[in-house]
């Protein structure tokens, strides 16, 4: 029985068409000078993004970690949505690498969303000089662990506009933001509006086997590459690599299949009497009562969610079609009563 794998959009594999593209890449050694494909893919991605350059890095967690590094002094304290994946999914990088002080706001504007009010609130005011001092906002649009939770653009340029307002920089951790502006209907671009600095992932949802980008103005750019090299990510002839993020770009428009299968999924749990949430994207999560019990309940059937707390997530990618969808709903059926709130 082959395993429905569910428990991310990054377990996807390479295309024949990006391993066509990967095995024939133009590559140039990106420490010494600049490899020509990574050049075209930072291209690329700062003008979909609006953003005047970008930084090929090898994972998401290092785009942010860049990013906080450059915003951040030691003992700068910075703010972030609760359950924020700067905050709890990066091993505490934030705090041991980039010195910064996190705080956790709590999601008063909606999943996975402060509101402009406690952002002004918890950014304070300039106090002596033993007072933590509150430099950074972080956002994170979608907001994974809030279910792929979108944020809208109105909502956006209000958080954004209260941080300047109190001196604060905006760092947007983007990884999944293609699935927000699909599921918007609205260009990437659109959803960096204000911010100096982002990170996008090319390896949720869009297939490729591993890099992000971090982007920013061309001098932030500059420095964060000097970082990337500190941290042990100066890439040789990265081209291989990006050439595979080129030919996961031409997979946008198809973002919203994988949302569909997200609800078909969460309409199929529904039937069953299981309290699924209607997704905004491809991400769905369920609390059920023993996670770890139904998870491996779901596994011995062929289902692979994955735990997060007392939830499971199961996330549909490019890999699965609809026909998958209904193969896992009726191998979930028998199990429906493990995932039904008490």
């Amino acid at each position: 029985m082959r395993p429905i794998d569910l428990r991310s959009d990054t377990v996807t594999q390479p295309s024949k068409e990006m391993r066509a593209a990967m095995a024939s890449a133009e590559v140039g050694d990106d420490v010494l000078e600049r490899d020509p494909t990574l050049a075209r893919l930072e291209a690329r991605v700062a003008e979909l993004l609006g953003m005047e350059a970008a930084l090929w890095v090898p994972s998401g967690c290092m785009g942010n970690l860049i990013a906080l590094m450059l915003h951040l002094k030691r003992g700068d304290r910075f703010l972030a949505p609760a359950q924020a994946h700067v905050l709890g999914a990066e091993l505490g990088t934030g705090a041991w690498l980039a010195g910064g002080m996190p705080e956790a706001l709590a999601w008063e504007g909606g999943p996975g969303r402060p509101t402009p009010a406690q952002v002004t609130r918890a950014a304070g005011s300039p106090g002596p000089y033993y007072t933590l001092t509150t430099t950074l906002l972080c956002l994170e649009n979608t907001h994974n662990f809030a279910g792929g939770a979108v944020t809208p653009l109105d909502e956006h340029r209000a958080l954004v506009a209260a941080a300047k307002g109190v001196g604060l920089r905006v760092h947007l951790d983007g990884a999944r933001i293609w699935h927000a502006a699909a599921a918007l209907g609205l260009p990437p671009g659109a959803l960096t509006e204000g911010v100096d600095t982002v990170q996008v992932c090319l390896s949720k949802g869009l297939g490729a086997p591993m890099g992000s980008l971090f982007c920013g103005s061309a001098p932030t750019v500059i420095e964060a590459r000097r970082l990337r090299k500190m941290l042990g990510g100066g890439v040789r002839q990265g081209g291989v690599m990006g050439a595979a993020g080129l030919v996961a770009l031409d997979h946008l428009p198809r973002l919203p299949e994988d949302h569909a299968k997200a609800r078909r999924l969460a309409e199929g749990l529904r039937a069953f009497g299981v309290a699924a949430p209607i997704p905004e994207t491809n991400i769905l999560l369920i609390p059920v009562p023993d996670a770890g019990g139904a998870a491996a309940a779901l596994e011995t059937a062929g289902v692979r969610p994955s735990v997060v707390g007392s939830a499971l997530r199961f996330i549909p990618h490019r890999d699965l079609e609809l026909a998958d969808i209904e193969e896992a709903l009726r191998r979930a059926e028998p199990l429906a009563h493990l995932l039904r709130s008490a």
